[in-house]
């Protein structure tokens, strides 16, 4: 009994000092958190995104910057340009229309600048676009699929060769020379 105390007094003696516990750091708010990697389909649903928002009767301003949300990186970045645009009064056409360095917008300017110039909405055209980016993205993952199964299928080949010779031909092999050696047909 005297043994176990005086092995828990030396452990109790040994451990270190338990370390002081403070509060975590609260993280700032002060802009949504950067994205690594974009997410494929981020694309075509913020484009639902902005033709659910014109649907409903918001402009395209109030829209953009709700679609920006849900957008990838550089798309983001240039409908809130678009958006500030429109909303410090510059001409919708001419905001449409003006270069888009990254690309990121390049599909969706085609059914603004026809909105911008006819008054049409273009609520549809934007569903459309996510539909075929949709449909795009789906391809793509079926080619990779099927690569992957093709790639899959070489090491798996290799390794189940041998066993398939060793377990099937070569006792097949054997019990048809076993026949024919000893079964008197060879002189």
């Amino acid at each position: 009994m005297i043994t176990v105390l005086l092995v828990l007094a030396a452990s109790l003696l040994a451990a270190p000092a338990p370390k002081r516990i403070t509060a975590p750091a609260r993280p700032r708010r002060s802009s949504p958190p950067a994205r690594e990697i974009d997410d494929p389909l981020a694309e075509p649903a913020a484009y639902n995104l902005f033709a659910a928002c014109l649907r409903s009767g918001l402009s395209a301003e109030i829209a953009g910057r709700a679609a920006a949300m849900v957008a990838p990186t550089a798309m983001a970045r240039e409908l809130r340009r678009s958006a500030d645009l429109i909303a410090l009064g510059a001409d919708p056409q001419a905001v449409w229309s003006r270069p888009d360095p990254a690309g990121a917008i390049r599909d969706l300017a085609g059914p603004a600048r026809r909105s911008a110039r006819s008054g049409a909405s273009m609520a549809a055209a934007l569903d459309e676009l996510a539909d075929r980016r949709r449909s795009d993205l789906d391809e793509v993952a079926t080619a990779r699929a099927e690569r992957a199964g093709v790639l899959i299928a070489g090491p798996l080949g290799l390794c189940f060769l041998p066993a398939f010779v060793c377990i099937g031909i070569v006792p097949v092999v054997l019990g048809l020379v076993d026949g024919l050696v000893g079964g008197g047909m060879l002189p």
